[in-house]
């Protein structure tokens, strides 16, 4: 909302991680070479830590870019998942399909062998990363262990990295799980960032996003980094805020008090000396009707009354002429009118549980949830033909693979929150708790959303996860109708089913359009986007485009 004021291409300090924001500080250089000399020790385990906010999740990414080209690595973002799943989640990233692997465990683990043993004959190496470790059950940590015991006469044919907050330490020192961390080579705790380096943070950012000039004071970069105590997904959090303080009350530069402000909006407790004015803020909030710049109904504080006035003038001015940032005034106001998010997730709270969740994602595929069998939501899933995808990413990522998924929100006082965005515009979002749906400005919503979401796609017939040159069969037909209905052509039946040269064109060609690795090969995130294309029954699109395309 606040980007075209400033001459931004982009919000530079949206929370899902995007590699192009990396900010390599000293501490984080230290980490991402203990990493690397870690998983160069082939075999065993390489532990990773830090506290809530401090980067892990950048910093394995920034590891999956950097590792040798003989790797090949499997990552494991959802950890609440039985040992079944645990071990179905490792073979499917490694592009094993299930039909070589059969129904039971020990039919998967020796067919993840036999890759491993192949992988070590070709001179490659396996890495395995897990975050959220700490979540991990002790049945599947003490299945990862044995993973480990996957080997050669001379060496290990598997290396794993644990990614977790603090409390993955403590867990893997109990007595219980000893064998485990004497197999750890390297460690490494993530800390947060110092005052210089918050600042170059916040610069980092500023840049990539495309500014051209300073926009936050020397006052202000300090106040970031005083209030966030240098944990970059504060720092993310005041700063996105400051921005829109600065934005909504039409001025050019960010200030250390602009800072508080935003810092007490999202939940910050204000030291004492700012008590009178948080007080005073409190009691200036009864006067929103007259602020109509007031960016949330119970956080931001208004402007004094003189630039309440000028303020309500432009925002009426703003309706009357479409001059440039006349829209972002319109929104700003429509947003500041919009039901409150974190009054509504408490509102709600009961209803924002992850069975609920599932529940609701069931019904947009017709499953009804309770009916069908299964530990977790993910084994339930499999009962109804379809698959789990938890990933983290940006809203981009939901608009490309466009179906209902479920987001986990967290709260101020930390509380997480399971809900389903069924509809996604460019700045608006419509979630579904507890059977009703409610719209919020994207950016509302952006406030306590990390990036992680889970949603359900249906793999063609067979389950086929690797579709490559010189296969047939129906699920090679099920392809060659997928991209017809993508292109927008219509459906041929001219009986062909082989995968020919002319198909891995057309493959390539989607792969490339979706920022897909353009190998060819319909492996398992190609086949994920195309299941919207699918012939079968789909859950409404997030939007039109896929619609459309499906003459929907």
């Amino acid at each position: 909302m606040y980007t075209r004021y400033f001459g931004l291409r982009e919000n530079p300090f949206a929370l899902p991680p995007d590699p192009r924001y990396l900010y390599l500080a000293p501490r984080y250089q230290e980490a991402l070479a203990h990493l690397l000399y870690g998983i160069g020790q082939g075999g065993g385990f390489v532990q990773l830590t830090g506290e809530v906010g401090t980067g892990k999740t950048m910093m394995i990414r920034a590891l999956l870019e950097r590792l040798p080209a003989e790797v090949n690595a499997a990552l494991v973002l959802y950890p609440l998942l039985s040992v079944e799943e645990f071990i179905a989640s490792i073979c499917d990233d490694l592009g094993i399909a299930s039909a070589e692997r059969g129904r039971s465990l020990k039919g998967a683990i020796d067919t993840l062998n036999r890759f491993l043993l192949d992988n070590h004959a070709k001179g490659r190496r396996t890495v395995i990363i897990i975050d959220e470790a700490h979540k991990l059950s002790h049945e599947v940590l003490e299945q990862v262990r044995l993973l480990t015991n996957l080997e050669t006469t001379k060496e290990k044919l598997l290396q794993i990295l644990l990614v977790g907050q603090p409390e993955l330490a403590g867990l893997l020192a109990q007595p219980d799980l000893r064998q485990l961390a004497q197999r750890i080579t390297a460690r490494y705790n993530l800390g947060p960032l110092t005052a210089a380096e918050t600042a170059q943070y916040v610069l980092r950012r500023l840049q990539v996003a495309g500014a051209k000039g300073p926009i936050f004071t020397p006052g202000a970069l300090r106040a970031v980094h005083r209030l966030a105590g240098g944990i970059p997904r504060l720092i993310n959090m005041f700063c996105d805020r400051a921005l829109l303080g600065a934005y909504a009350h039409g001025r050019n530069r960010v200030t250390a008090a602009l800072l508080r402000r935003a810092a007490a909006e999202v939940g910050y407790r204000s030291p004492r000396r700012y008590g009178a004015r948080a007080a005073l803020a409190a009691g200036l909030v009864a006067l929103a009707a007259v602020g109509a710049w007031q960016w949330r109904l119970h956080a931001w504080p208004p402007p004094l009354a003189t630039e309440a006035a000028e303020a309500s003038g432009a925002v009426d001015a703003a309706a009357r002429d479409p001059a440039p940032g006349a829209a972002e005034a319109a929104a700003a106001v429509a947003a500041a009118r919009a039901p409150d998010l974190a009054a509504f997730l408490a509102e709600h709270a009961d209803a924002t549980d992850t069975e609920n969740a599932f529940r609701a994602l069931f019904a947009k595929w017709n499953k009804d949830y309770a009916r069908l069998a299964g530990a977790t939501g993910c084994e339930r899933a499999e009962r109804a033909g379809l698959r789990c995808l938890y990933a983290s990413g940006t809203w981009n990522n939901l608009r490309q693979l466009n179906r209902p998924a479920i987001l986990e929100l967290t709260d101020d006082a930390g509380a997480r929150h399971q809900v389903v965005v069924t509809a996604l515009a460019d700045d608006r979002v419509a979630i579904e708790i507890g059977n009703e749906t409610h719209e919020f400005p994207l950016v509302e919503v952006e406030r306590y959303w990390y990036g992680k979401y889970l949603t359900l796609w249906k793999p063609p017939p067979s389950g086929e996860l690797a579709l490559r040159i010189g296969m047939e069969g129906p699920a090679v037909a099920w392809l060659r109708a997928a991209l017809a209905r993508y292109r927008g052509e219509p459906l041929a039946d001219t009986g062909n089913t082989t995968f020919d040269a002319a198909l891995r064109a057309q493959v390539r060609e989607f792969q490339r359009a979706h920022r897909l690795e353009p190998d060819g090969v319909a492996g398992r995130q190609t086949l994920i986007h195309l299941d919207a294309y699918g012939p079968d029954l789909a859950p409404p699109p997030l939007t039109r485009a896929t619609a459309e395309r499906r003459g929907g």
